[in-house]
C-alpha cells in the first residue's frame, strides 16, 4: 500500500481518533472473499457476489458514530460507486469491485471524511 499522510487527507475523520494512523488497516481492514465452507460470513457474502469483505475498525465507528455510520452505508448505497455492496453489520459489508484493495478503502475513507466534515 502506498505511503500517505492521514492527518492530511482525512484531516477531520483522524482529529476524532486519538491513536497516531500510519497505515490504512487501522482504519478499514479489506480482505478478499473467498469460499470456506467453515466461514460464517459465507452465508450472508457469497464469494460470487462480493470479492471482497469490508471491516470498519472501531476508530472510524467511533469517529462517525451511529448516525455517521449509517449515513456512510446508505451514500455508498446510494452513489453506486461499487458493482454490489450490501451491509450486513454497520461495520462489515460486501463488495463487489474491481478496484483494488487500496482503492476501496480510500473512497469509503473519503466519504467518511465528508461525514464527519458536515457534522
Amino acid at each position: 500500500m502506498s505511503t500517505i499522510n492521514f492527518k492530511d487527507r482525512y484531516p477531520n475523520l483522524i482529529s476524532k481518533i486519538e491513536d497516531d494512523i500510519d497505515e490504512l488497516r487501522y482504519l478499514v481492514v479489506i480482505d478478499e472473499n473467498y469460499e470456506d465452507i467453515d466461514d460464517e460470513e459465507l452465508d450472508v457474502f457469497d464469494p460470487n457476489d462480493y470479492n471482497y469483505l469490508v471491516y470498519l475498525t472501531e476508530r472510524v465507528y467511533n469517529a462517525l458514530g451511529k448516525k455517521g455510520m449509517q449515513e456512510l452505508y446508505e451514500t455508498i448505497e446510494k452513489k453506486k460507486i461499487f458493482d454490489d455492496f450490501l451491509a450486513s453489520e454497520e461495520d462489515l459489508y460486501g463488495i463487489k469491485s474491481d478496484l483494488s484493495e487500496e482503492e476501496i478503502a480510500f473512497k469509503i475513507l473519503d466519504i467518511a471524511e465528508e461525514i464527519v466534515k458536515k457534522s
